[in-house]
């Protein structure tokens, strides 16, 4: 029943957003299209001040991957995973969720074609890709790009979040698949 309400849900849901926010924008009085191609504008001049900082994300996160340091941290927390419910398939993909989402995406297409889709490996990483952040990334990037060297607490709470966010999505994946 839960299943058929979300794939009802999912189902409409990218066309009602994208015809709903212009209809809500017009009756505002909002120039809907000029505020959209400034918005592009920002978002190219944010994009090129942002390429150092993300080539050099990428640079490292392919040198922890390629390094085999993923494989050994896995397996030290595996024991621990495995406990609270999640399975030793998903670490990788779940490290790398805080470090890259292009390099998690790359993960979790493997864990799709290794277990499906449909899986409970598969819902699992589906659940936690939408629930966890790219932690690092985040703070190379963009703290990087507007010049802020004192992260504070940012990283600590942001990789506690991520894990909490695991957790959560593989108690949610064990409990409703």
């Amino acid at each position: 029943m839960l299943q058929n309400v979300l794939n009802s849900i999912s189902l409409y849901a990218i066309p009602v957003l994208l015809v709903g926010i212009p209809l809500y924008g017009y009756f505002k009085k909002v120039k809907v299209y000029e505020t959209f191609v400034e918005g592009a504008k920002e978002g190219f001049t944010t994009a090129v001040r942002i390429i150092p900082y993300l080539v050099a994300i990428l640079c490292a996160v392919g040198a922890f991957r390629a390094s085999g340091a993923m494989d050994v941290l896995t397996k030290i927390i595996s024991p621990v995973t495995n406990l609270i419910g999640i399975p030793a398939e998903i670490m990788p993909f779940g490290l790398m969720r805080s470090l890259s989402g292009g390099g998690a995406e790359g993960m979790m297409v493997e864990l799709f074609n290794k277990f499906g889709p449909d899986s409970l490996i598969g819902r699992m990483a589906s659940i936690a890709m939408g629930s966890t952040e790219t932690t690092l990334y985040v703070l190379a990037v963009y703290f990087g790009s507007v010049k802020v060297s004192k992260t504070r607490h940012a990283l600590p709470v942001g990789l506690l979040v991520d894990a909490i966010s695991l957790i959560a999505a593989a108690i949610i994946t064990n409990i409703v698949f």
